[in-house]
């Protein structure tokens, strides 16, 4: 089997998980924002992007130092894993601690406090599911990984249901959460161990103490890529309201529904590029380019037509409740486009072992995000905080750029010239949703047509195009 074909397939059972998971995350999204309200779901907003902050406490970048490792020598992986498991639950006790002396020293609420303790918990379980989903993406066996994440969703989504129907309130959604997290976890584990390999439980100190220190930097990128992505809800609590993070929040689901897209690509792409970094770096360029040029032709259409219809879907999945959110959408839904770009390069930059340039080109960020949004929020609430996510985006992708050309990973002119053809083309929808004025539902399979026909008639797609597909076909 070709390396195209590996990546298809391990893409293909992602993506139909993947696929289940944003059907399940998208029917929950609009239940518990109708279920909880404005200001409860500012509460569960709170909760999970604190946590998320927190996180980094329990991975410290062991995660993606593993995946990178054993990508390159399975054989490391026994050890790798049956050190990182109870060593990351040792980190994950001492994140609980924290965050419970953080809460107290916020002066939260006791709901907000007790919610948030029962989220810790959750991220906890989170984090020890991703060590193991990162070890299938390692091995290339996206199979188990899929049918973990269909589980992992489809599971909450019943324990959502139940809570909702039960009226338990924003304390059941926490334990559904754990539960469903939980579970996913033994099945991932019993994957593992049947199909893939068997983790060989020590504590070598000394070995775990290497792959931390090893690990620094990714932890780092992780928590300066999770505050600017995060601390906007949680300073957006602190400095305006529940209300308002409710209001943003709610956007902010609908967003992450569409990240979770670029995930799966990430996943499968990032140990990939970690083996043609070893063997061949001109196909690591290679591979970053068509991540860029076909990321690129889905997501900015998209975007363009949200911006347009921005007012219905925010009334036809929360109803008039969120209606100030339609303008948070137009604003945030840029932010995606951005960090498919940032996305792909950040897996080039990492694979080829510059995550120290990683580490600083998020530091700017992530500072340049907390001092604007000082200012924006005060001035314009949730839009203040959705303006300052696009604009740090911006500054990561023009930061990545200079640093990509100067390590001479130049990608082909040819994808600039793409680039422009992506543009046109939804230059060209976008002008004909403004004065064709079509319902939403008229508007999606139109919008298809016209954009596809557009770029099909600026031929778009070339010879290695082709191949690529006739390679997941096999007829090449």
């Amino acid at each position: 089997m070709s390396q195209i074909q590996t990546i298809f397939k391990n893409m293909s059972w992602l993506f139909i998980s993947q696929i289940i998971a944003s059907i399940c995350a998208f029917i929950w999204t609009i239940l518990m924002a109708r279920y909880l309200g404005v200001t409860k779901y500012g509460i569960f907003g709170f909760a999970t992007s604190l946590t998320s902050i927190l996180m980094v406490t329990t991975d410290l970048g062991i995660n993606t130092h593993i995946v990178r490792h054993v990508a390159t020598d399975y054989d490391s992986a026994p050890k790798y894993l049956g050190n990182a498991i109870p060593l990351k639950s040792i980190y994950g006790i001492g994140t609980m601690i924290l965050t419970f002396i953080i809460l107290i020293m916020m002066k939260t609420d006791e709901l907000t406090l007790t919610v948030t303790l029962l989220f810790t918990i959750e991220m906890v379980i989170k984090t020890l599911l991703n060590l193991l989903n990162g070890t299938f993406q390692a091995f290339e066996e996206g199979k188990y990984q899929g049918i973990e994440n269909t589980l992992l969703h489809v599971i909450l989504l019943i324990f959502i249901l139940i809570t909702i129907f039960g009226d338990f309130d924003i304390m059941g959604i926490a334990i559904s959460y754990i539960l469903a997290n939980a579970i996913a976890f033994f099945y991932a584990y019993y994957a593992l161990e049947k199909h893939v390999t068997k983790p060989k439980f020590e504590l070598d100190l000394r070995f775990c103490k290497e792959i931390t220190r090893l690990s620094i930097p990714f932890a780092i990128i992780s928590l300066l890529y999770i505050i600017y992505y995060s601390i906007d809800i949680v300073m957006l609590t602190h400095m305006v309201g529940n209300y308002a993070s409710g209001i943003y929040n709610a956007t902010y689901k609908l967003i992450s529904i569409l990240t979770l897209f670029y995930s799966v690509y990430s996943a499968v792409i990032f140990p990939v590029m970690s083996k043609f970094f070893n063997d061949d770096e001109s196909l690591l360029l290679i591979s970053f380019e068509k991540s860029i040029k076909y990321l690129m032709l889905v997501i900015i259409p998209i975007a363009t037509a949200t911006v347009f219809y921005s007012n219905d879907i925010i009334h036809l999945i929360y109803g008039h409740k969120y209606d100030a959110a339609s303008s948070v959408l137009c604003i945030l839904i840029w932010t995606v486009c951005l960090l498919f770009v940032s996305g792909a390069t950040t897996s080039l930059l990492n694979a080829s072992h510059e995550e120290v340039s990683v580490t600083k080109i998020y530091a700017i960020a992530a500072v340049f995000n907390i001092v604007l949004n000082i200012f924006l929020i005060p001035q314009f609430s949730y839009n203040g905080a959705a303006i300052t996510t696009v604009l740090s985006d911006v500054l990561i992708v023009i930061i990545q750029c200079y640093v990509i050309y100067r390590l001479g990973h130049r990608p082909n002119k040819k994808l600039y010239y793409d680039l422009i053809k992506i543009l046109i083309g939804s230059a060209v929808l976008g002008i004909a949703l403004y004065f064709l004025n079509l319902n939403m539902w008229v508007a999606l399979p139109v919008g298809i047509i016209i954009y596809f026909a557009a770029v099909y008639l600026l031929r778009f797609f070339d010879d290695d195009d082709k191949y690529v597909i006739k390679e997941i076909l096999g007829k090449n």
